[in-house]
């Protein structure tokens, strides 16, 4: 994984946490909110967006799954079984490939920016 990005897991959760501190993805944050000025990336507001971007596109990976968002740091997570760590793991996948594919993320922004739930 990306040092931007952990999943893991334990005897009682599967985990997925992004480091919104990290310098590309604070810099990828600011250029969203310069797209839309709602887009204060924060915790709480990278909750907001990956809500709604895996409601599009997986909606299945919201079943069961919690958040806990901070200033600094976004984590999904589940109660641990086999399944809901490939659910984790499948939601690192997915912020990976948003990070590394910064179009993707805007365009998405951009197409979906108002039925986002902005902190």
């Amino acid at each position: 994984m990306k040092d931007y990005l952990k999943v893991f897991s334990s005897d009682d959760y599967a985990e997925a946490c992004l480091y919104v501190s990290n310098q590309k993805v604070f810099g990828i944050g600011e250029k969203m909110n310069e797209i839309n000025e709602y887009a204060y990336m924060n915790g709480y507001n990278w909750e907001a967006f990956l809500n709604c971007y895996f409601a599009k596109k997986e909606p299945a990976l919201l079943e069961g799954m919690k958040t806990d968002p901070e200033a600094e740091m976004y984590v999904a997570y589940y109660k641990f079984t086999p399944e809901n760590e490939q659910k984790a793991k499948r939601i690192g996948e997915l912020i990976v490939s948003l990070i590394e594919n910064e179009e993707e993320l805007y365009q998405f922004l951009r197409d979906n920016g108002d039925e986002i739930e902005w902190d």
